[in-house]
């Protein structure tokens, strides 16, 4: 019924079609319950998607990690699964659409849920078949979402200095600096990361993110347009902000971006809404189109946030080497599945975080725990359709991460249960041989992520192998787990700098058989020059510590380099997490950390 109403809304309207993103006008990864409108109109509820909705046809685009995923949950029969590997979304429109009207095709849009350069590539597209783009003033799946939940009305609070390190007025001050230095009169910010980096907030509008959902301008004299609700600001939140914090309500902001007549103002044209720039160019603004100016100096964490993330990883570690213990323990029971194993997690990092003097104040996303195929689909969620027992040989796979007050947590462990599976140990031994020649690697400045990702995959080349996704991804400060402007992708030109947290996880996925991925958190920082170098480096420091599983390890596979990092890995996880954790736990550790020679 939903692809029929809607359908009959389009046809009303006089559109041959409307996109509909996974994202919201904060084009972010975890949207609230009133924005999650691919899930409600397709079912499918991965983190990132789009489709299109035609008069006579429907397809979900999707990338690597989603295939399997989208195969299992939308209904095949309304909805066709195309890979974005295999056919990109503007060459299937283009014919879709003339098919369907020819030259006269009309495909609608909502300009707050696509970012302009988005528009413009299916706009070029669109065009050589005739057909068209019309952004559209209001959201015809809206119209159809009668039981659409209510916004997110939840009180922000004030991120304090022991976390943030820096005070918002000194953040404001740096940016402004930043402005007046490229002759800018503002820069709109259009993540809400962005905004509660800025202005040193945090809130529960959306799972798994500690963010209020606003945007914000940013202004040369350091003043700020917060396009936040005011309900969600209370008294102390207030007196936090100062007086120069200006608060209007988001349904306000084109107005307030249409008033900066013959301003100067820098957007984001790969993620700020298309709205935003349409209104700047109502005002007759100068646009600069650049990477939204808060994304550089939020990644590279100061030192306060550096060593909180170090501490958030060392708690993290001892909660995650209890339940590795634990599920050890518990395997040849029986008695294990998927959900058990995923709120055994929950509870032993929020115990773990209450003994050792903290708080897990949320995941930092929902724990991926896969065992034997299930492991395959890259972004699982286990559900009660989905839930498989843990039981005989086979491979688990647990990818799951915690939000404490001063960092954010991502790991990825894959362990054997029962008899390691034969044909498993060589690409684990190529995936861990990856991983280690990450966190190994040196690199000059201004290195990208493009540059390196080639280092993670080598071993599994080889072997004729590969996986479907990034290498690794940046993380936040108490904010998003997937945080940009960098990553470890092919796609990535960012430069790697000091400060900045990434993940490191190469993997591999055999559908129907089993999925491998380990992943640790790294720190880029300055490395010691070489003897005998002349240049300048860069390194990684790990801050994930956790037990890597021995037991699939085919040691003959490993040079004599990185069986010396392993064991030095593993050497440091005994010595550091060991004491925070109980005595069981403590004696599965030394035989889990101890030495490769000791296989076999």
């Amino acid at each position: 019924m939903t692809l029929q109403s809607l359908r009959q809304e389009l046809a009303q309207r006089g559109l041959d079609g409307f996109l509909v993103p996974r994202t919201d006008m904060y084009q972010g990864e975890y949207v609230a319950a009133c924005d999650e409108r691919l899930a409600w109109i397709s079912g499918f509820t991965g983190s990132a998607g789009l489709l299109a909705v035609l008069s006579d046809r429907a397809a979900l685009f999707v990338d690597g990690r989603y295939e399997l995923q989208a195969a299992n949950q939308v209904d095949t029969s309304q909805i066709e699964v195309v890979a974005i590997r295999e056919t990109k979304p503007s060459d299937w429109l283009e014919k879709a659409l003339s098919e369907i009207n020819g030259d006269g095709a009309v495909l609608g849009v909502d300009p707050w849920l696509h970012a302009t350069a988005e528009l413009a590539r299916y706009g070029g597209a669109l065009e050589k078949g005739g057909a068209r783009i019309e952004r559209l003033e209001s959201n015809p799946l809206d119209a159809v979402w009668a039981d659409r939940p209510a916004p997110p009305d939840g009180l922000a609070w004030v991120h304090p200095l022991i976390y943030s390190g820096a005070c918002a007025a000194e953040k404001r001050a740096q940016l402004a600096e930043s402005l007046r230095k490229d002759g800018l009169d503002a820069a709109f910010l259009h993540a809400p990361e962005s905004a509660c980096w800025l202005l040193n907030l945090r809130g529960s509008d959306v799972p798994r993110t500690p963010i209020l959902r606003a945007q914000a301008l940013i202004h040369a004299d350091a003043k700020v347009t917060l396009f936040a609700n005011p309900a969600q600001l209370d008294e102390s939140a207030r007196r936090h902000l100062g007086d120069a914090v200006t608060i209007i309500m988001p349904t306000d902001a084109v107005a307030t971006l249409a008033a900066l007549n013959g301003a100067k103002v820098a957007v984001d044209k790969n993620a700020a809404p298309a709205a935003v720039g349409a209104a700047l160019e109502a005002a007759v603004a100068t646009i600069e189109w650049r990477q939204e100016i808060a994304q550089g100096p939020k990644a590279r964490k100061n030192t306060v946030e550096v060593q909180g993330a170090r501490t958030a990883q060392l708690r993290d570690g001892a909660a995650l080497s209890t339940a590795l213990a634990w599920i050890d323990r518990e395997a040849a029971t029986g008695r294990l599945d998927e959900l058990t194993v995923s709120a055994k997690l929950t509870e032993i990092r929020t115990e773990t975080a209450k003994r050792l003097g903290s708080e897990l104040r949320d995941l930092s996303f929902d724990a991926i725990v896969g065992f034997g195929p299930n492991g395959a689909i890259v972004h699982y969620r286990v559900d009660t359709g989905s839930n498989r027992p843990i039981q005989g040989d086979g491979l688990l796979l647990i990818d799951s991460g915690g939000q404490y007050p001063d960092g954010t947590t991502d790991v990825t462990r894959t362990v054997a249960v029962g008899a390691p599976l034969p044909e498993a140990v060589g690409p684990y031994t190529r995936v861990l041989k990856g991983m280690i020649a990450i966190s190994e690697l040196r690199f000059p400045p201004k290195t990208t992520g493009r540059d390196i990702e080639a280092f993670a995959r080598a071993a599994l080349w080889q072997a004729g192998l590969d996986f479907d996704h990034g290498v690794g991804h940046g993380v936040g400060s108490y904010l998003s787990v997937h945080e940009g402007p960098a990553s470890i992708s092919r796609r990535n030109t960012v430069a790697l700098e000091a400060g900045m947290i990434l993940s490191n996880e190469p993997g591999y996925y055999r559908v129907g058989a089993f999925g491998i991925r380990i992943e640790n958190l790294v720190i880029v920082q300055e490395a010691d020059k070489p003897e005998g170098g002349d240049r300048k480096m860069h390194g990684f420091e790990t801050l994930t510590l956790i037990p890597i599983d021995r037991r699939l390890i085919d040691v003959a596979m490993l040079t004599t380099d990185e069986q010396a990092w392993l064991d030095a890995y593993h050497a440091r996880v005994l010595r550091e997490v060991g004491p925070l954790v109980d005595e069981a736990t403590r004696i599965w550790l030394q035989s889990a950390c101890a030495p490769l020679s000791s296989i076999g």
